[in-house]
């Protein structure tokens, strides 16, 4: 009797059951998952923001800045990642149902970015604005020193001022600012970018999310 059927029947077996566990039933779990409504108060959460998020997700994908930073807060019990002021809970699998694709991230380099638009810095109000960010993309080393983050200065353009300044044109050190009657500002890639980030806010509370919940410590949540 040649065994060879079976024992390829028994390997083509394995990879099913594997394939069925690892990717077929997580699939069916997290696809069937909906925003969460609040019957009270007619609250929904997640919200789709659709193609503002979508295109400056996409510039953030080309950038590689998801090869250095997550978007995963880890719950108290496996890290400080809440104590650091990443996030106020651990993030679940619904925060994610509009995300296409999910940025988990291949690890930290850099602080986690999960809640990045709604981050707050007592100390210093300025912190996490537009403005800040702009700043923080063209040069890191301006707001944050000692980042070892590399510049992102090919996203903005230097441009003479005609009529009216770009009311988003970089407020910058006299040894970064360009000549009388020029600005920098950014480019429609950083527009998208900044109001992808301006738009990480994955502090809902849901009850998945577990009692968990340790309080802020301020101004320990700086990117860099």
């Amino acid at each position: 009797m040649n065994p060879q059927p079976a024992i390829f029947k028994g390997i083509l077996g394995v990879f099913a059951l594997s394939f069925v566990a690892l990717a077929v039933a997580p699939a069916l779990q997290l696809g069937s998952l909906q925003p969460m409504v609040n019957e009270d108060t007619g609250d929904i959460y997640p919200i789709d923001v659709g193609g503002i998020e979508a295109q400056g997700r996409a510039v953030y994908v080309s950038q590689g800045c998801v090869a250095c930073h997550t978007e995963q807060v880890r719950g108290a019990e496996d890290g400080a990642d809440i104590q650091r002021g990443w996030g106020e809970r651990r993030t679940v699998a619904r925060d994610y149902i509009y995300e296409k694709p999910v940025l988990l991230g291949y690890m930290r380099l850099g602080p986690d970015l999960a809640n990045i638009g709604a981050r707050k810095d007592q100390k210093n109000p300025d912190k996490y604005t537009r403005s800040w960010h702009y700043l923080h993309l063209y040069d890191p080393r301006l707001v944050a020193p000692g980042s070892i983050m590399p510049s992102y200065k090919f996203l903005f353009d230097t441009k003479k001022i005609v009529g009216q300044e770009d009311a988003e044109a970089l407020k910058l050190p006299a040894a970064e600012a360009p000549g009388p009657g020029y600005e920098v500002v950014p480019t429609s890639d950083a527009r998208d970018l900044v109001n992808y980030l301006t738009t990480l806010d994955h502090e809902h509370p849901l009850a998945e999310a577990g009692p968990n919940i340790v309080p802020k410590t301020t101004g320990t949540g700086g990117a860099k």
